[in-house]
């Protein structure tokens, strides 16, 4: 696209504040690039950060749907996760299931993107943050143990190491007499990378017939294991964890649902759009039309539900 055309379209986003349905469908489907791109020429001929006033546009006219889809979707991706992340280490309590999301469902190289955006717009250390919550909590070890397996990652999947890990597995969990053993499940986790781990989950399907996730309902894991058991979910299938996310949290968690559009609508929505009819038989764009009230914002959701993973 030519200046002229980033031009326009900020004029047109400036001189239309509280009435963007003429702008919804252009700014579902912009490239990050063309995005960044956008920001930049809105900084420049107004002075202004678009982020900044498309944020004042969601305090005055979307405060009822308690959101900021329009300001997290002009975000880059890093950026957008540092603030999740912020926002969640700070809400009265931790919202783990969105730092699970961020930590399970990104490459390395972006956690990485991801922990320097935080140093940067908060001045503070991400991993030392997770650690020193209080109270401790189940998936606070889990976070830490991901963190570490995304600096010290292996680049390709070793079926030989997949197949010993999902033993350990195994004789720690469901084939043990007493409690699991938490240590040998948190080792793993923080020595393997997200892949690496999908693959143990697999080959537990092969060695042992049932899902590791029967496995964490069968041994003694306690608490632990409900922690464990969403991590799971999201490593294997993430378009199943997403689509049954999306379809609970529009009914009330709208400002959960929001964030996980935002951040799948570059990444799978099309494969989240397929599960989602196949598991509720509607349409994710009919649950958002018939679950929130009419506007430009409902369009805007609607218009990232719909959009192609390939633009």
């Amino acid at each position: 696209m030519t200046n002229h055309s980033f031009e326009h379209d900020c004029k047109r986003i400036h001189d239309s504040i509280g009435d963007l349905s003429q702008m919804i469908p252009s700014l579902s489907c912009r490239t990050l690039l063309e995005r960044q791109k956008l920001k930049e020429t809105f900084k420049a001929m107004y002075g202004e950060e678009l982020v900044s006033y498309l944020q004042r546009y969601e305090d005055v006219f979307c405060a009822s749907m308690n959101c900021s889809a329009l300001s997290l979707w002009m975000l880059d991706p890093h950026d957008r996760d540092a603030v999740v992340v912020r926002e969640s280490l700070q809400q009265d309590e931790t919202d783990f299931k969105a730092l699970v999301e961020i930590f399970v469902c990104r490459k390395s190289s972006h956690v990485l993107l991801i922990t320097q955006a935080y140093h940067r717009m908060f001045r503070r250390q991400l991993d030392q943050d997770i650690i020193n919550l209080d109270p401790p909590h189940p998936f606070q070890k889990i976070l830490v143990a991901l963190a570490a397996s995304h600096k010290a990652h292996q680049v390709d999947v070793n079926h030989h190491i997949s197949k010993c890990d999902a033993r350990r597995l195994y004789e720690t969990g469901e084939g043990s007499l007493g409690a699991a053993d938490e240590a040998v499940v948190l080792e793993i986790l923080s020595k393997r990378s997200i892949p690496q781990l999908k693959q143990t989950f697999l080959s537990y399907k092969h060695i042992y017939g049932h899902d590791y996730t029967k496995s964490i309902n069968r041994g003694n894991y306690g608490q632990f294991g409900k922690a464990l058991m969403l991590v799971v979910k999201c490593i294997c299938n993430p378009a199943h964890y997403f689509a049954k996310k999306l379809y609970r949290s529009i009914k009330g968690e709208r400002k959960s649902f929001a964030r996980a559009l935002v951040s799948r609508a570059e990444v799978d929505i099309d494969e989240i759009r397929r599960v989602f009819k196949e598991k509720y038989d509607k349409e994710l764009a009919d649950v958002i039309c018939e679950d929130l009230p009419s506007g430009d914002y409902r369009d805007f959701l609607v218009a990232l539900a719909t959009r192609s993973c390939c633009i």
